[in-house]
């Protein structure tokens, strides 16, 4: 097993300067503007980041990691998401790597709050998220490889809404598990709670999609 950094959450620093991005970045760039300012929360190590740089966006980027935010070569402050006030508004959001998906509902509140207060009035919240179905479907032994790392879940255990696994990761001869739970939510109740409402899918899978802030008035 690997003896790097280790995050609060149990990410692996060293596999996710491995990961390379898996389409998020083409998907967040075609729903916004060019050289729209993204504030990107759960930024990791910038595997999404420093290609929406390169595809001219101003990305500001946060984590409450500073083993990870080590590598991200953008503006970046280190902060919980749920505590974040920047005073700043952008024109886009991105909430990715399921995180709207936490176990903990108030947790959940917090970080959407997060994102509605730091969003401009025409922008765009960018999220990706584990669709109702996927808690159904996903199965031991489900993965695949991202560039050279190979990626497979294990221990898949439901209850209720809930869904507990390990995700584990292999590359040049090492391995790093990391285990999660997640929790099945309704997008519609969820996203009201946080004054915000649906705008638009942004994959095919149904496993990204946008919202905009609750007009008021």
């Amino acid at each position: 097993m690997d003896s790097g950094q280790v995050t609060a959450d149990g990410c692996a620093v060293d596999v996710y300067l491995l990961l390379p991005p898996d389409g998020e970045p083409e998907i967040v760039h075609a729903a916004l503007p060019p050289g729209s300012s993204i504030l990107e929360l759960g930024c990791g190590a910038g595997r999404v980041t420093h290609p929406l740089q390169a595809l001219g966006h101003e990305v500001v980027a946060v984590d409450d990691s500073a083993a990870m935010l080590a590598h991200v070569r953008a503006e970046t402050v280190r902060a919980r998401i749920g505590d974040l006030d920047l005073g700043r508004e952008f024109d886009a959001v991105l909430l990715g790597s399921h995180l709207i998906n936490t176990a903990r509902d108030e947790d959940r509140l917090a970080l959407l709050a997060a994102a509605r207060r730091h969003l401009a009035a025409d922008g765009r919240l960018i999220v990706e998220w584990h669709p109702p179905e996927w808690f159904d479907t996903v199965r031991d032994g489900q993965g695949g490889r991202l560039g050279d790392v190979a990626v497979e879940l294990a221990d898949v255990v439901r209850d209720g809404d809930l869904l507990s696994a390990t995700v584990r990761y292999e590359a040049e001869g090492r391995r790093w598990d990391h285990e999660f739970t997640c929790r099945r939510i309704d997008l519609d109740a969820v996203l009201t709670s946080a004054d915000l409402i649906f705008d638009a899918w942004l994959a095919g899978e149904r496993t990204w999609f946008a919202a905009r802030g609750r007009r008021r008035g």
